[in-house]
């Protein structure tokens, strides 16, 4: 089972990234050309918070079934947390993944309280834009090529 779960999440994971990154230059973009917000921003912002959503339901599952997450054997966690590797997906990963997943939550129920069009693509753009950057700091880039 874990074999297809991380599967799954590794593969999911090249949709989230895109997706994502779509979602913040989508943002960007109409707050910089200070274009009307349309129903394709309302729609990009929404497929992004439930594919990531998604992810992480996903990466929860993995985490419970992973031989790689040791928090419940009998390794004491200061050897954990002394491994550059074991840290990465035992602290750090999990740890990113669920600010960048809060960021994301916070910015798209922020959006979607102002009644204006740069205000909508300012939030969009703060909060998806940096939950980008925490996604990409604690991707396991190793494992992916």
């Amino acid at each position: 089972m874990e074999s297809i779960v991380k599967i799954v999440h590794s593969t999911w994971a090249y949709l989230v990234l895109a997706i994502l990154a779509l979602a913040a230059f989508n943002a960007i973009a109409g707050l910089v050309s200070k274009r009307e917000y349309q129903a394709k921003d309302f729609r990009i912002s929404l497929f992004t918070l439930i594919v990531t959503h998604l992810q992480f339901v996903i990466g929860l599952i993995l985490l419970f079934v992973s031989g790689k997450i040791l928090w419940f054997t009998d390794i004491p966690a200061k050897d954990i947390m002394g491994n550059a590797e074991m840290r990465l997906y035992n602290v750090e990963h999990p740890t990113v993944m669920i600010l960048a997943i809060a960021l994301l939550t916070v910015g798209y129920s922020k959006h979607k309280k102002k009644l204006t069009s740069t205000p909508k693509f300012k939030s969009l753009a703060i909060f998806y834009s940096l939950a980008l950057l925490l996604v990409l700091s604690r991707i396991p880039w190793k494992a992916w090529f």
